[in-house]
C-alpha cells in the first residue's frame, strides 16, 4: 500500500473501532510477543465469526482517544517482520499476519498488522488458547463461539462427517503409532514424546483434530483407516492410483491408510539418479529424478485438496521425464500463480476440518508454503519449474519434471546460486517458451541472462557455457546453502562465538568464484539471516558489530 492508501486505512480503523476486530495499543519495543499472540488469536477467531476478511491490531495509537502517538516496536525491518514466524509457530492451526505496514505520520510511526480471519471451522489458537473479544478485553473463547466456528462446515465439508458405524477397530494400528509420532515431533516443545504415546486412544484423536469428541469421522478413515475399512466410505472412492506410460505399462491402485499409502506409492516411481549435464562438456551433475520432498508435497496437496463428492480418485500418472498429479475439483482459491512466492495465505479450504488434521500431523501446511516449497526444490536441483494444468473445469493437473529441458537452464542455475526466486520463475518460461512481461525481459537482459528478440528468447548460452577445465568448473560449481551452514554451526560450537570479519575468513574462500567480493559478502549475510531466523544461531553484539554465538 502506498502512504495515501495506509492514512485512509489507518482513519477508517479508527473510525470503526467498535467491531471488536481492531485493536490499538501504544506499544513500546519490549511489547511482549505473547501478548501479541494472544490478540491475533482473538482478532482472527472474531473476524471469522463477524464475516470479515481479516482483524487488525495497531501500534502507536492510544487506546483510550484513539489519537496516534507513535510506537517504537522493533524498528529494524527484519525484526519486525520476524514476528510473522513466531506467529505461524505459535499458532494452531499454524498463520501468520497477512500484511505488517508500517506508517510515518507527524505524530510518530504506526505499525499496523493484519491478521487474517480464521479458516471456516478452524479457530485459532496461541500456545493451545482459544481467545476471543468482549467489547476492549481479551477473554477465553467461549464454548458457544467455539462451537459456532468449529460448526460452520459440518453440513458442508465432507471430511467433517462423523461414520456412525465406525469403530476404533476400524484402524490401522501402523498408521496411529506414525500419526503419535509426527504430531510428538511437531509438538516437542509443548509435549515429551512419552507423554503422547501414553495419551488414551480418543484423547490422542481428539488432540490431532481427528475425530470429534470422540466419534470417527471421514478424515480418521481417509488417513488412518484399515485398508478393507474403506467400505464405510462408500460411494466415495477413497483411492489413489499410480499408472505407468510409456514402452512398459504398469498400474497400481493405493487406499487407505493414506498417512502411509503416499509414501508406498512414492515407493513405485523409478526414482534413478541422472546425470544432468553431458561429461564432454563439463563435469556431470548426478541429481535424482524426483525430490521425495517434492512428490509428497504434491501427493498431499491431493488429498487435502480432493473434491470427495465428485467421487473420483487422485491419480499419478508416471512418463518418462516427467510425473503428472490430477485430483478432482477445481483449485480452491486463486490460482497457482498466487502461491508461487509464499506469499498468500489461503482464507478458505475445500476441505478445512482434513486440512486440519494433515497440519496436525505434519503432511502439509495451511499457510500456502507448499506450492512455493516445491518450486524451490526443483530448482535447488536444476530443473523446470512444476507446471499446472487449469483447462478442465472440475480437476487440477499438476506436472513435476524428471529432467532437463534446457541444459543451458540448468547450467546457469548451477552456476549462479543466488538468482532470486522471480528471475528463475521468468527464465524457467522463456526455456518453455512461454510469453514473459517486457519489464522482466528487459531486466533478465540487462544481467545478460536470456538473448534473442521477443518472441524467440531462449538463456543465454554464454553466461551458461562453461569452457573452463574440470578443476576450474569444480571451484565455480557451488554448495548447497546447508553446507555453508553447516561450516558456520561448526565453527560456533567449536570456538564459541565469531565476529562478522572471522565467518567471512572462513566462508570466503569456500564459495563459488563465479560471485565476485561483493556477491560473497551478501551471500554470507543471507547465510547468517537465515541461521538466525531459524532460531539456530544469534548475535550477541550490535548491528554494526555483530558476535555470532549458537542460539541453544
Amino acid at each position: 500500500m502506498v502512504h495515501i492508501e495506509l492514512q485512509e486505512l489507518l482513519s477508517r480503523l479508527i473510525a470503526e473501532w467498535e467491531n471488536e476486530v481492531v485493536e490499538f495499543k501504544q506499544a513500546g519495543n519490549d511489547y511482549s510477543t505473547d501478548r501479541i499472540g494472544s490478540y491475533f488469536s482473538a482478532l482472527a477467531n472474531e473476524a471469522n465469526l463477524r464475516g470479515f476478511e481479516s482483524g487488525w491490531l495497531v501500534f502507536g495509537v492510544n487506546n483510550n482517544s484513539r489519537t496516534v502517538v507513535g510506537s517504537d516496536y522493533r524498528e529494524q525491518p527484519e525484526r519486525l517482520q520476524s514476528t510473522k514466524m513466531q506467529m505461524a509457530e505459535n499458532t494452531e492451526p499454524s498463520l501468520t499476519f497477512r500484511n505488517i505496514f508500517e506508517l510515518p505520520t507527524e505524530n510518530g510511526r504506526v505499525v499496523l498488522f493484519e491478521i487474517p480471519a480464521a479458516p471456516r471451522g478452524m479457530p485459532i489458537a496461541w500456545k493451545g488458547h482459544y481467545y476471543a473479544r468482549a467489547g476492549e478485553s481479551l477473554i477465553p473463547l467461549g464454548l458457544d463461539k467455539l462451537d459456532d466456528i468449529r460448526q460452520q462446515t459440518s453440513s458442508t465439508d465432507w471430511t467433517a462427517q462423523v461414520v456412525a458405524q465406525a469403530m476404533l477397530s476400524h484402524l490401522d494400528e501402523q498408521a496411529l503409532q506414525k500419526a503419535r509420532e509426527s504430531f510428538a515431533r511437531k509438538y516437542a516443545n509443548r509435549f515429551s514424546t512419552t507423554e503422547v504415546m501414553n495419551w488414551p486412544m480418543n484423547t490422542f484423536l481428539d488432540r490431532a483434530k481427528l475425530t470429534q469428541d470422540g466419534h470417527i469421522t471421514r478424515t480418521t478413515l481417509l488417513l488412518l483407516g484399515k485398508q478393507e475399512s474403506a467400505y464405510l466410505l462408500s460411494p466415495h472412492p477413497a483411492q489413489m492410483t499410480w499408472k505407468l506410460e510409456g514402452p512398459e505399462r504398469a498400474y497400481e491402485h493405493f487406499g487407505p491408510p493414506f498417512l502411509l499409502s503416499t509414501t508406498a506409492l512414492y515407493q513405485k516411481i523409478r526414482n534413478i539418479q541422472l546425470r544432468i549435464l553431458p561429461d564432454d562438456e563439463l563435469l556431470a551433475v548426478e541429481v535424482s529424478k524426483y525430490d521425495q520432498k517434492v512428490v509428497l508435497e504434491a501427493l498431499h496437496n491431493c488429498i487435502a485438496h480432493q473434491d470427495y463428492n465428485r467421487n473420483g480418485r487422485i491419480l499419478v500418472t508416471e512418463l518418462s521425464d516427467k510425473l503428472i498429479f490430477e485430483n478432482e475439483g477445481v483449485f480452491f482459491e486463486g490460482v497457482p500463480d498466487d502461491y508461487v512466492t509464499g506469499e498468500k495465505t489461503p482464507r478458505r479450504y475445500r476441505n478445512p476440518f482434513l486440512a486440519q488434521a494433515m497440519a496436525e500431523l505434519n503432511m502439509i501446511d495451511t499457510m500456502g508454503y507448499g506450492i512455493y516449497s516445491m518450486h524451490v526444490g526443483q530448482a535447488r536441483r536444476y530443473f523446470p519449474m512444476p507446471d499446472y494444468d487449469l483447462s478442465e473445469p472440475d480437476a487440477v493437473k499438476m506436472t513435476v519434471y524428471g529432467s532437463v529441458v534446457d541444459p543451458a537452464y540448468s547450467r546457469l542455475l548451477i552456476q549462479k546460486t543466488d538468482l532470486p526466486l522471480e528471475e528463475i520463475l521468468a527464465l524457467d518460461r522463456v526455456q518453455k517458451r512461454l510469453p514473459l512481461a517486457d519489464e522482466m525481459i528487459k531486466r533478465l537482459r540487462r544481467d545478460g541472462l536470456i538473448e534473442g528478440r521477443k518472441p524467440n528468447l531462449h538463456v543465454s548460452a554464454s553466461v551458461a557455457k562453461v569452457t573452463a577445465s574440470k578443476v576450474e568448473y569444480i571451484r565455480t560449481r557451488a554448495q548447497d546453502d546447508d553446507y555453508y551452514c553447516k561450516l558456520i554451526t561448526d565453527y560456533l560450537q567449536k570456538f564459541g562465538s565469531a565476529s562478522r570479519d572471522e565467518i567471512d575468513k572462513l566462508l570466503m574462500g569456500k564459495l563459488s568464484d563465479v560471485l565476485d567480493s561483493d556477491q560473497k559478502k551478501k551471500k554470507v549475510a543471507n547465510l547468517l539471516t537465515k541461521l538466525r531466523r531459524s532460531g539456530i544461531i544469534r548475535n550477541n553484539g550490535s548491528r554494526s558489530q555483530p558476535r555470532w554465538a549458537m542460539a541453544k
